[in-house]
């Protein structure tokens, strides 16, 4: 039936390095520090705090998330973003003024219609802040005047670093360093991030073009002060991000380039259709366009409310009991990622339909077949591939044990590449032949027999993650002292 649909790509990767990977666009492993300043310096005004947001960066790219199995039932349908809502973390209590993010249309009676910058209240405030307890919240706009439910992650505290356009909270490095290197973005454009390796910490991460490495992405961890500033280097310090931000903007004192555009980012997908929209009359869906057809029904292009594009899976009376159905379905509605197709809502009576996002990017196959999927520039980590997946595109389990068997290395060796000295060209080469790694200094002989046992040439002969998680398990629980050692005794 069409199970695997795909959602927009993401940023393609920029250039080929000239050892056969493609290249990701990203640079070392470690954050860029700033040389020394000449002076302190603290700008006098702040900006206002941004009500402004990012809206759908047009000729963006997105990468087709990975098919599941349990998705071969309710199928797919399309997303219009990359990494979408940032992870902006927890909300202050007491905090019931909001500022929208994004625009918004109604699509229900009791919908709350705003667009990005307007404040709104939220109305059903209590002790206990109840009204934080699901996806959509009841609001009042102090722009219109008019209420009504809003999209929980449509909104952001007001005066709050949530609400900065360039403030992209709880994202990881490599999504940051794809949406910078969209095509579309010009040198210095910017986000700030939470930390991933120092708790309490953020990094301004900054597109850069240089003659050697093209177009990539340079990292900046800011500190916090214990008295409550931040700073990049020492020697200029800011009592709030935003100032940093703002001088950074005026100023690349030290950057790789001073700040420009703020990094676009695609409005997200609500939680659900509406509130409370989860089994929904049949009346309020009109089926548009059919897609496909296959064992199960048949899947559509379709409208709620005459106001939603969805796609809609119709399944053959007789498939499954309803009750069976509704079983799985409250499973499915439970599973949220960015990288998964949402399920929106049901129709239980048969014949059953299964309401979805719509995925206009078509099926997954045919997707990555196609000359889109051919131009994706997806990075290729070769030398933790197992030779099969290398060479034949052969992914399996027993190619993840390859790759573990690679990993343990790394572990051995505190994060040393792996095959040092050698291209991708010449590993490729070097381990069809039969070459394997050595045993790393001071590695003892039975974990490199365990890593032996994972590149063996026939998958098959490889061990289980089973039987590597209880080898582990024991060799640790064998090795480690009974005691932490004592101090000042």
């Amino acid at each position: 039936m069409g199970a695997g649909k795909s959602k927009p790509k993401e940023p393609g990767q920029r250039s080929m390095s000239l050892d056969g990977t493609i290249g990701s666009g990203s640079d070392s492993g470690h954050f860029h520090h700033l040389g020394p300043a000449q002076q302190t310096q603290t700008p006098n005004r702040s900006p206002a705090v941004g009500t402004g947001r990012r809206g759908q960066h047009q000729g963006q790219h997105h990468l087709a998330p990975t098919n599941t199995p349990e998705l071969a039932l309710f199928g797919g349908v399309d997303h219009t973003g990359t990494i979408t809502s940032p992870q902006r973390g927890p909300l202050s209590g007491g905090v019931t003024t909001f500022v929208a993010l994004y625009d918004y249309e109604s699509r229900t009676a009791s919908d709350l219609t705003f667009r990005k910058g307007d404040r709104l209240q939220i109305v059903n405030n209590t002790k206990k802040y109840s009204f934080r307890e699901g996806d959509w919240w009841l609001a009042r706009s102090l722009t219109t005047g008019e209420s009504g439910y809003i999209p929980s992650n449509y909104v952001a505290p007001s005066d709050s670093i949530q609400a900065e356009e360039w403030y992209f909270g709880k994202i990881t490095r490599r999504d940051s360093e794809r949406l910078l290197l969209n095509l579309q973005n010009r040198r210095g454009t910017f986000l700030v991030r939470e930390s991933e390796t120092t708790k309490g910490a953020y990094c301004l991460s900054v597109l850069d073009y240089d003659n050697t490495k093209g177009l990539n992405v340079k990292h900046y961890k800011i500190r916090k002060l214990d008295s409550g500033g931040f700073y990049i280097t020492s020697r200029t310090q800011f009592s709030s991000l935003q100032q940093l931000v703002f001088h950074y903007r005026k100023h690349s004192d030290g950057l790789c380039h001073a700040l420009s555009d703020v990094c676009p980012v695609a409005k997200p997908q609500t939680q659900g259709l509406a509130r409370d929209a989860w089994e929904i009359p049949r009346e309020s869906l009109r089926l548009d366009l059919k897609l496909g057809q296959g064992c199960f029904g048949e899947v559509w292009m379709g409208t709620w409310n005459g106001t939603t594009r969805v796609a809609i899976k119709t399944l053959k009376p007789g498939t499954m009991s309803p009750e069976a159905f509704l079983q799985e379905a409250q499973v499915m509605k439970k599973l949220r990622h960015e990288k998964l197709v949402q399920l929106y809502a049901v129709v239980s009576e048969e014949p059953i339909y299964i309401v979805t996002e719509y995925m206009s990017q078509g099926s997954l196959l045919d997707f990555l077949k196609g000359d889109a999927g051919k131009m994706l520039r997806a990075k290729f980590p070769i030398k933790w591939t197992a030779p099969e997946a290398a060479l034949y595109g052969r992914f399996t389990i027993k190619s993840d044990v390859w790759s573990f068997g690679v990993l343990l290395t790394e572990l051995a060796t505190k994060g040393r590449v792996p095959y040092p000295g050698m291209v991708n060209r010449e590993v490729l080469d070097q381990v069809e032949r039969g070459y394997r790694m050595p045993c790393p200094a001071e590695c003892p002989g039975s974990l490199h027999e365990l890593m032996l046992s994972c590149w063996r040439k026939d998958p098959e002969e490889r061990p289980t993650f089973e039987y590597l998680q209880g080898f582990l398990e024991d060799y640790f629980t064998s090795t480690e002292p009974q005691y932490q050692p004592g101090e000042n005794l």
